[in-house]
């Protein structure tokens, strides 16, 4: 009986926190988001390539300062901070909706993102020890693609109900201030060591270390396939056959659809396959589906090989993120700031897929550069890291 009721206890700490990446979905919003505000601005593919670095270019800024923030106030107060940025952003473009105000809610919703990703992941290490760490991040990458997956769904529930699509944001508000309730109820234990709080230059100074540098380098990889992905396919489907953007919406869920469903199968397979293993595997399906991309021109044949791309690189984050931590414990915010400064790949990629887009006059420049993220992963997978990298025995 006992047991039972220390189980009920530390799911009733776990949930709170897994339901944070929920929250932290909602930065996936601005792949269908780019669509409707290049469509209701008139804007070029080069420029609208910039509305997704106005949400992770903050990535880069904040990262570090926010994992030395972390180090003086705790991890739950910093994720209560990013919940309360989110949800001023997500009001914004609801009351006043143009280019300018556009540009500072999605500005809001990366800062508030980046605080988030920053504190979140290692929030979840107080409730979660051991060799479950991979397969519970796993799981909040399934609740977070889930997000990812509502929101074009959400858009054009927004568009048939309300008219416009942007109603979608006080939707998105309201499940911020949900999220941040519960976890304020939540009583969750501090970590247990304070340590002295870390300068800017001590944490970059972890990337001499040549295994993070790898690791740095695959976040900004893997999650400029994301949001490339992510914004590519509406745009995709709308050159190659002819969609309306409500309906190309739909590229980025099935995106999305199969990404949740990779990281709910992925969850389970880490418990029992070496984390090396499963990235070699999957990186590799990756690469093949990209190559395919380019050759695909049917509605059906694209919504598929996106799916593949979503499968197979639905859990390559938390596996990178894991390796990393794992690899410097002692060293824990530190490394979740740096690498989550990796998630500014999100505001490389897509400026750079509209520069060749806009050059090539198709969207084969995006995949391009997607195919050239990608093949850096595989080179990672198979040359910068050997054997069970993680140092878990898999059981």
């Amino acid at each position: 009986m006992s047991q039972l009721n220390n189980q009920k206890s530390g799911m009733g700490k776990i949930l709170p926190v897994l339901f944070g990446f929920f929250v932290m979905g909602f930065c996936d919003v601005v792949g269908i988001s780019t669509s409707y505000v290049k469509i209701d601005f008139n804007l070029s593919e080069t420029l609208a390539g910039f509305i997704p670095s106005m949400v992770f270019a903050w990535f880069f800024l904040l990262s570090v300062p926010t994992a030395i923030l972390m180090n003086k106030i705790g991890r739950k107060k910093t994720v209560q901070i990013s919940n309360v940025v989110t949800i001023i952003g997500m009001m914004i473009p609801f009351f006043a909706y143009n280019l300018t105000t556009c540009m500072i809610a999605f500005g809001l919703l990366g800062i508030g993102n980046t605080i988030l990703q920053v504190s979140l992941n290692p929030l979840l290490t107080n409730v979660i020890k051991g060799d479950k760490l991979t397969s519970t991040l796993t799981a909040g990458q399934v609740i977070k693609a889930v997000s990812s997956f509502c929101g074009p769904f959400i858009a054009a529930f927004a568009v048939y109900y309300f008219g416009n699509w942007k109603a979608l944001f006080p939707i998105f508000a309201a499940i911020t201030v949900l999220a941040a309730i519960w976890l304020m109820l939540t009583p969750i234990p501090e970590e247990e060591n304070k340590v002295k709080s870390a300068s800017v230059g001590d944490t970059f100074a972890l990337l001499k270390d040549k295994t993070i540098l790898f690791l740095f380098l695959g976040i900004v990889a893997v999650v400029g396939i994301d949001v490339g992905t992510n914004t590519l396919a509406p745009k995709l489907l709308m050159e190659r056959s002819n969609l309306a953007v409500e309906t190309a919406g739909y590229g980025s869920s099935v995106y999305f659809l199969c990404r949740t469903v990779g990281a709910f199968i992925g969850a389970f397979l880490l418990m029992k396959m070496s984390d090396i293993k499963y990235f070699r595997i999957h990186i590799t399906a990756a690469l093949v589906s990209v190559i395919v991309l380019f050759f695909m021109f049917s509605n059906l044949s694209i919504l598929i090989v996106l799916g593949l791309i979503g499968f197979s690189c639905s859990s390559i984050f938390a596996v990178i993120y894991s390796l990393a931590i794992k690899h410097r414990p002692d060293k824990a915010n530190e490394i979740s700031g740096l690498l989550i400064t990796g998630v500014v790949g999100g505001a490389i990629a897509p400026p750079l897929m509209g520069f060749f887009t806009d050059q090539v006059g198709s969207q084969a420049g995006s995949i391009a550069v997607i195919l050239f993220l990608v093949s850096y992963l595989v080179l990672f997978a198979f040359m910068g890291v050997h054997g069970d990298a993680s140092g878990v025995p898999k059981k």
